[in-house]
């Protein structure tokens, strides 16, 4: 417990330097780009279809006379676009995740080294093209389960804990990996992610509900079409930060933990041996 306030305390003090700020303006950026460009050709096109299809049905036709009567008929002409924003808002959430993995990790991970342990040898135990592997194999056995327990979050209990589970647990994969890619071997990675895995899933966990946050945003309802031009920006910036959070935490952390592992009197090889932890072990 020790350990994981110390990286808690140690990775929000981190947020503050301009160097981490600078890079989050890098995934803000991209993903500026792509969603402007894929809201102005395919927004429209996209409430159209929403909107057809609540038109279509007769439990909705009855919705829009009880609001008409009620005097809430406005509603009806914001419903398309808000329940557009609901879905793409995920989307964004994996998007900034990936981007923050692939562009500011490696930085982050450097700055914490340079800083903190200029003296941990770098084994390089896993390249960036391993790295993005396993994101991309983790982002999918995450949607995966999260498509399997959809039908779950109808119970009222499980929909509170499901989701963050889900979502801590490709966190904690995403970043502890990132966290641990260029200093530790396959071997030393492997024993980590073995000893330490209720801490680090916690760390993950508790990341996912910060990254719950910024969808806070749209529930302000009317005001948040209107609102748009500015809360997708900010709410894409908030993310990003989270996770640069997240990713400084699990580097304080795993360095930490990986700086000991080798101090220790019965260290083990630094090495990988020949039967390298797979892709997609489902025992990280």
């Amino acid at each position: 417990m020790k350990l994981l306030l110390d990286s808690l305390w140690r990775a929000s003090a981190y947020c503050l330097h301009p160097k981490v700020i600078l890079l989050s303006l890098m995934p803000l950026a991209v993903l500026m780009a792509v969603t402007g460009a894929l809201g102005y050709f395919y927004w429209q096109p996209s409430t159209d279809a929403i909107d057809a299809f609540l038109q279509s049905s007769s439990f909705v036709n009855t919705l829009w006379a009880l609001l008409e009567n009620i005097g809430l008929s406005g509603l009806k002409t914001v419903l398309a676009p808000l329940l557009l924003l609901l879905v793409v808002t995920p989307v964004v959430v994996m998007g900034t995740l990936l981007l923050v993995s692939w562009l500011m990790a490696p930085a982050l991970v450097d700055l914490v080294a340079r800083r903190r342990f200029a003296d941990l040898k770098r084994l390089e135990g896993a390249s960036f093209y391993l790295c993005v592997g396993w994101s991309l194999v983790s982002l999918a056995l995450a949607l995966l389960a999260m498509l399997v327990s959809a039908p779950m979050w109808l119970v009222p209990p499980l929909v509170l804990v499901l989701p963050p589970l889900i979502w801590g647990w490709l966190t904690y994969r995403v970043m502890a990996f990132d966290a641990l890619a260029s200093h530790a071997s396959a071997h030393e990675r492997h024993t980590i992610f073995m000893e330490h895995r209720l801490p680090l899933l916690s760390m993950g966990v508790v990341c996912g509900m910060l990254g719950a946050a910024p969808s806070m945003v749209w529930s302000v309802g009317f005001m948040a079409i209107a609102m748009a031009p500015i809360l997708v920006p900010l709410s894409i910036w908030i993310y990003t930060l989270i996770f640069a959070f997240s990713s400084l935490w699990f580097t304080h952390y795993g360095l930490t933990v990986l700086d000991e592992l080798r101090s220790s009197p019965a260290s083990p090889p630094t090495e990988p041996p020949s039967d390298d932890v797979p892709l997609v072990s489902l025992g990280h």
